[in-house]
């Protein structure tokens, strides 16, 4: 006799197990405690064997039938059931170890150490808060070109077109690293460029003034109501043009007033090669000020809210905004300011180029590069200095002459 819900929700429990059988093998088994299991008897060359299906209710009679239905014809083609269970469990084992999320991870771990600890904890949260959430569950070696492409557009439609780009490029590095590692046979992100998927964007590079405007950006900096420390970094950035994670990272171990020279260290810097900014007279009166603001701080350029913490980025970025300058400026724009004007007023393009510490060197150039012409450069960066005193009255502007 078929078993029913009815006789099987009627089923009670009694002081033994007991088993209400469905047929061709299928059966219920009724414990002591009310619970109620399906199993599966069956035989397999010769030896009898049973295999668990599932508790009722939670998985229903007509669900456990269909599985039972699925089992008998594994049986018909001479496959084990039992077996068979297994060799799934170990495939789908597999292919969470082969996951887009497991690999970017291993990756992650292999490539962070040639990067700075903020850049390289920024891309796994780019990972973790874009990718993971579409893709990160497929198999390395299923994932094509279309999920990609969907991950990316999804990136894109709320504007966030760099953070888009460079999703797509760090994925292209994530199955890069997992055909390397015998984890995949192919790169589907190969196929795809960026122009292809994602809109044309008129902006190019960072946001920042043409030289006409300097100096009454420079005025408005020095007239900041904000926090004082806030503004003496925006001067410190526009004296130096270092990076801005260079600047609110910078500590006061790296700072030697009496040699006029900021050394910063090759972890702080984008190409993991250390750095030294000469510092002009300007740069060392605000570097003193700072230093009756910051105490006993190591750092520079502490946050306010965030104990052990350095200033954030967009605190800058905020500042620039509070002066008119939104989508007209970044931090990052000092950089292209004076790289500008430094080579149309004649200065040698490698001092330029050290100074930016633009130049991508092995450790042998790197640990020479970083102190080449140093003093040159010195006197580049103090003309600089000088010049930035100069324009903000928009009278008498000075001439920079060539360093050479």
């Amino acid at each position: 006799m078929k078993l029913t819900d009815s006789i099987i929700k009627a089923a009670k429990a009694k002081e033994k197990a007991y088993s209400l059988p469905d047929g061709q093998g299928l059966v219920l088994f009724v414990q002591p405690s009310g619970a109620k299991w399906w199993r599966f008897r069956y035989r397999f060359n010769g030896k009898g064997k049973m295999l668990s299906l599932g508790i009722y209710p939670d998985v229903s009679l007509a669900s456990t039938r269909k599985k039972h239905s699925e089992l008998r014809e594994l049986l018909a083609q001479g496959i084990d059931p039992s077996l068979h269970r297994q060799e799934q469990k170990q495939l789908k084992s597999i292919a969470a170890a082969n996951s887009f999320e497991s690999v970017a991870r291993d990756w992650w771990d292999y490539w962070k150490d040639a990067r700075t600890e903020r850049h390289a904890k920024y891309v796994l949260r780019r990972l973790e808060t874009d990718v993971f959430p579409v893709m990160g569950m497929k198999s390395v070696n299923e994932l094509a070109a279309p999920v990609i492409v969907m991950t990316i557009k999804r990136i894109e439609s709320r504007g966030a077109m760099d953070i888009a780009k460079r999703a797509l490029n760090t994925i292209s590095q994530v199955m890069r690293y997992a055909v390397a590692h015998g984890m995949a046979e192919r790169n589907p992100a190969a196929d795809i460029k960026p122009s292809d998927v994602l809109k044309p964007t008129n902006k190019s590079n960072y946001a920042r003034l043409d030289e006409k405007d300097l100096p009454e950006l420079l005025s408005k900096i020095d007239a900041y109501d904000g926090q004082p420390l806030t503004r003496l970094a925006l001067q410190l950035m526009a004296l130096t043009f270092v990076r801005t994670g260079e600047l609110i990272g910078a500590k006061w171990n790296e700072i030697d007033l009496d040699r006029k020279q900021w050394r910063i260290p090759a972890e702080r810097m984008k190409m993991r090669t250390s750095h030294i900014v000469p510092l002009s007279d300007q740069a060392i009166v605000i570097l003193k000020q700072i230093q009756i603001l910051s105490g006993d701080n190591p750092l520079l350029f502490p946050s306010e809210r965030r104990d052990g913490k350095t200033m954030s980025n967009n605190t800058i970025l905020f500042a620039l905004y509070r002066m008119g300058y939104h989508s007209r400026m970044t931090g990052h724009g000092f950089r292209g300011i004076a790289s500008t004007i430094l080579h149309e007023r004649g200065y040698n393009h490698d001092h330029i180029e050290l100074q930016l510490a633009h130049a991508k060197r092995n450790a042998v150039s790197a640990a020479y590069d970083h102190a080449k012409y140093l003093e040159p450069r010195g006197r580049m960066m103090q003309d600089w200095a000088d010049y930035l005193d100069v324009i903000k009255t928009r009278t008498n502007v000075i001439s920079l002459n060539s360093a050479n």
